[in-house]
């Protein structure tokens, strides 16, 4: 068997020897984030139905950095379910606003901050791919902090963690992961098209 035909039968046999709650949270993702690319306010449920299937199938693995991931995940998603219903009555009512390049540095310095702590904690702790790792958890949290105050720039964050999330996950042989975040990586760029022209069509703000 080739090395291509070793890669796809891994990541076939990743896909169908998936748990059920594994299954089932990776639709919900899929369909999460699409709706947050339509800026749909069922997102917000979705999601939460999404990353507390996730977080406890990675508590039972003893995938304790990835339970605190989503328990994150999770309070950032009442947060953004509260902050988008406060903008005016139904989905959406909230503007897109983007980072001025004076808040972009500042939630850049806060990025790397988490990172370098994270990824020290995760080193002494013998993780595998420590600093890789926590690079990953770094920027999704303060892209889902973005993206739960309606920040533009939140795709771009996603966009970042998801493509250095797809190398992780093939150094480490989790084809199908690796894959499943190569989906997630194609929906940032769509999202970001769709938040920009509705950025585009409110008219500019700035956060």
């Amino acid at each position: 068997m080739s090395e291509a035909e070793s890669i796809w039968s891994q990541i076939v046999a990743g896909a169908l020897g998936a748990s059920v709650a594994e299954q089932f949270a990776t639709v919900l993702g899929v369909v999460g984030v699409w709706l947050m690319m339509k800026r749909n306010i069922w997102a917000f449920p979705v999601g939460l139905a999404q990353v507390a299937i996730f977080g406890w199938v990675c508590f039972h693995g003893g995938l304790y950095s990835e339970t605190a991931l989503q328990c994150m995940f999770f309070g950032a998603l009442v947060y953004g379910w509260w902050h988008w219903t406060r903008g005016g009555p139904g989905a959406g009512a909230l503007p897109i606003t983007r980072l001025t390049a004076r808040r972009r540095l500042a939630w850049a310095a806060w990025a790397l901050a988490l990172w370098g702590v994270w990824g020290a904690l995760m080193a002494r702790a013998g993780a595998a791919l420590a600093w890789a790792d926590a690079f990953v958890f770094a920027i999704s949290v303060v892209s889902q902090i973005l993206q739960a105050r309606k920040v533009l720039d939140n795709w771009a964050g996603w966009l970042l963690a998801n493509v250095v999330a797809v190398g992780v996950f093939w150094t480490k042989e989790y084809y199908w992961f690796a894959v499943l975040y190569g989906i997630f990586a194609a929906m940032a760029c769509g999202g970001w098209r769709e938040w920009a022209r509705g950025f585009r069509a409110q008219g500019e703000s700035v956060a």
